[in-house]
């Protein structure tokens, strides 16, 4: 997890927390060491973020601290929380601990009577059977996606064909049990749709890439009337 999710989702886990927290609270959340917690607070006071700490008690977020308020409908919200239960069962670790932070966030804000709402079991989300779940690549993925790095893999094709490819990671989408890769392959000079259970070995590099016009995740989607 890079440093900048941890400390975001350091301070949402604050947010929707009921008084204070210890650092080994934040680093079971987490996974991470206290060591960490402790060297992300401080970055985190430094920065200006109001967090109050006191020794033996934990830390906690000073009442002045908030997001700017938005209004949504029941319905809207309704939306966002069955898009969250969706992708706690879908995603990864990290994306789904997000959307269960995400989740906790919309029901602390809501009126009681809508907390119930949104707990009723008239709208359940069922994991797909038969799912797969490439915890790491996935996120490997998302980061290669979000910071333009090359991926490096090996990739066994349903016809147990393997290969060595050269990937400009562009997007990923979720069909059931099966996450789905769309890329630019340097050797077949084209765009590829990648089965994320079927990667052998996956390695990000440290160099970007840089798409030309027809590399493009746009390009990609105006061939198909996206």
């Amino acid at each position: 997890m890079r440093r900048a999710e941890r400390l975001f989702r350091i301070i949402q886990i604050m947010r929707t927390a009921n008084g204070a927290l210890t650092a080994q609270q934040v680093a079971d959340k987490l996974e991470i060491s206290k060591r960490s917690v402790y060297r992300d607070m401080a970055h985190l006071i430094g920065s200006g973020a109001p967090i109050e700490s006191e020794p033996g008690v934990g830390f906690m977020l000073s009442d002045e601290f908030d997001l700017p308020p938005l209004s949504f409908t029941f319905e809207q919200l309704e939306a966002l929380a069955l898009g969250a239960k969706t992708l706690a069962l879908i995603a990864d670790k990290d994306m789904s601990a997000a959307a269960k932070e995400a989740l906790a966030k919309i029901r602390d804000a809501v009126p009681q009577s809508h907390q119930d709402k949104l707990d009723s079991p008239h709208l359940m989300v069922v994991p797909p059977q038969g799912m797969n779940m490439p915890q790491r690549e996935l996120r490997l993925a998302r980061r290669a996606i979000d910071e333009k790095r090359i991926l490096q893999v090996t990739y066994k094709a349903l016809d147990d064909k393997v290969t060595e490819r050269q990937l400009y990671p562009l997007a990923l989408a979720n069909f059931g049990p099966i996450w789905l890769m769309t890329a630019w392959c340097t050797a077949r000079e084209d765009f590829r749709d990648f089965r994320m259970d079927r990667f052998e070995q996956m390695h990000l590099e440290r160099e970007k890439f840089n798409l030309a016009p027809h590399q493009t995740l746009q390009t990609y989607l105006k061939r198909f009337n996206c």
